[in-house]
């Protein structure tokens, strides 16, 4: 059984009054509703929100959902009274300063300190349009590149903005392939690559360090679209080499993001982008005398270009961190590293199982696997029955769709009736799926016996 969290919520009526106290002087004036429809339609609400796949339990390893601390989702609440807008500090006070504290603990963590630029989005999509447009301001009618494993926003993106976009090839381990960028680069018309720290699919992490030494060579902007996996330059001890030396490294790119509301365990939504030289705060130059006139101090809205903004998505990011500092040696490390354990406890066993198939390493904390077959439509095929039996034990994995040249050189024996083969992937960024980690296994076993061979195929439509 599934129980929701609410310790602390007998709390709110002293909090709200103490938040209150300071409007003493004005007039009363009772601030919300006493309408008796509000619990039938709150009631309407719980009903509704049943249809759900269980989020926040750790049988749930298939998408990207990490449910909020509860300090995060409490203090969110509380600002929720007032509902901030972070755009000026006429609309956000307090809320405003405390997102420029949480900004800077973010900044800090790849090593930046005061010379720099950044703010809250509200998500990562929204993020790297910033960096993107700076890039292309600074570049103008240049290239920018990207891994073709990276975020599939970018490319979007450069459609949006009006830029040229090239997908560069991956080597095995679903990185960006050195080689490939190279030639890219050679053509002379490159403004910006943008590397991926954590990629959607395998969480495969480029190679920064190296992409860096070319940036001295040819001349580039490096953006680092690290909304998945930033988090983990807290954990970097504990990544493979290369992954370890990309993190390292990170404090050198020109612009990154990172996404709180993915690893950082807020509510949706909330991302963040930082520039390395705040100097490209002229980009966002704009006048608005009926926004800006109650302080001369720095208004978050004169350095974003999106204009309203939740500040309590501030208040919630600024309350985790003061709970669980952004440290390499404290609580919140730890539990990334427990995410990582856990992600290379499955794929050691799926390795040593006869019955699957392995593709690369795990990075992070995400494993990309199939069940044995002798065709690619067969794993195709397989893939899908062992997800939906997986689903009706309660555990709730994801697909994905690998490209022949990924996974070809992992599976020799396969033949490749296909351009691409469905396979299970596993999101495991909760740090209870370490504890977890033996239910899973079970239930998975216990699935795949479930999958018998005369079990009608359902449909499966190669992309």
């Amino acid at each position: 059984m599934l129980t929701l969290d609410s310790r602390w919520l007998d709390e709110l009526p002293a909090l709200l009054e103490r938040m209150a106290a300071t409007q003493d002087s004005l007039p009363p004036l009772a601030v919300g509703s006493s309408d008796p429809r509000v619990s039938g339609v709150l009631r309407e609400v719980a009903e509704r929100l049943q249809d759900n796949y269980p989020y926040p339990h750790p049988l749930y390893a298939g998408q990207m959902l990490k449910p909020p601390h509860p300090v995060a989702r409490l203090a969110y609440m509380l600002a929720l009274w007032i509902n901030p807008n972070n755009h000026a500090l006429d609309g956000g006070r307090a809320s405003s300063a405390m997102e420029k504290e949480a900004v800077q603990a973010l900044a800090r963590v790849v090593g930046w300190d005061e010379a720099y630029l950044g703010h809250l989005t509200g998500g990562g999509t929204v993020a790297n349009l910033e960096a993107l447009w700076v890039a292309n301001q600074l570049a103008p009618g240049k290239r920018v590149l990207a891994s073709a494993q990276a975020h599939y926003t970018h490319q979007r993106l450069c459609k949006v903005l009006g830029i040229d976009f090239t997908a560069v090839s991956v080597d095995a381990a679903g990185r960006m392939a050195l080689p490939a960028l190279e030639d890219e680069l050679a053509c002379g018309d490159v403004g910006t690559v943008v590397v991926t720290l954590g990629s959607t699919a395998f969480g495969s992490v480029d190679p920064l360090a190296d992409v860096l030494e070319l940036r001295e060579r040819y001349g580039f902007r490096v953006h680092v679209d690290a909304a998945y996996g930033g988090y983990f330059a807290l954990a970097a001890d504990a990544l493979p080499p290369n992954a370890r030396a990309a993190f390292a490294s990170l404090g050198a790119a020109d612009s990154f993001v990172i996404d709180p509301h993915k690893h950082g365990l807020q509510p949706y939504g909330c991302g963040c982008v930082l520039f390395r030289d705040p100097a490209v705060s002229r980009f966002y130059d704009h006048g608005s005398p009926y926004t800006y006139f109650s302080s001369d101090d720095l208004h978050l809205g004169e350095i974003s270009l999106e204009c309203s903004r939740a500040g309590a998505s501030a208040v919630a990011l600024w309350a985790t961190q003061r709970l669980l500092p952004m440290t390499s040696d404290g609580e919140f490390a730890d539990g990334l590293r427990d995410s990582l354990a856990a992600a290379r406890n499955l794929f050691a066993r799926l390795k040593s199982d006869s019955a699957s198939l392995t593709l690369l390493a795990p990075a992070l904390d995400i494993v990309v696997w199939a069940p044995r077959g002798r065709r690619a439509s067969d794993i195709s095929d397989a893939s899908q029955r062992l997800f939906e039996a997986a689903a009706r034990r309660d555990l709730h994995l994801a697909t994905c769709w690998v490209p022949r040249s990924l996974a070809e050189p992992y599976w020799p024996d396969v033949e490749f009736d296909a351009d691409s083969v469905l396979c299970l992937r596993s999101v495991l960024m909760k740090p209870e799926h370490h504890a977890w980690l033996d239910t899973i296994w079970q239930r998975y076993c216990d699935a795949r016996a479930d999958v018998a061979p005369r079990e009608p195929l359902s449909s499966v439509t190669v992309p």
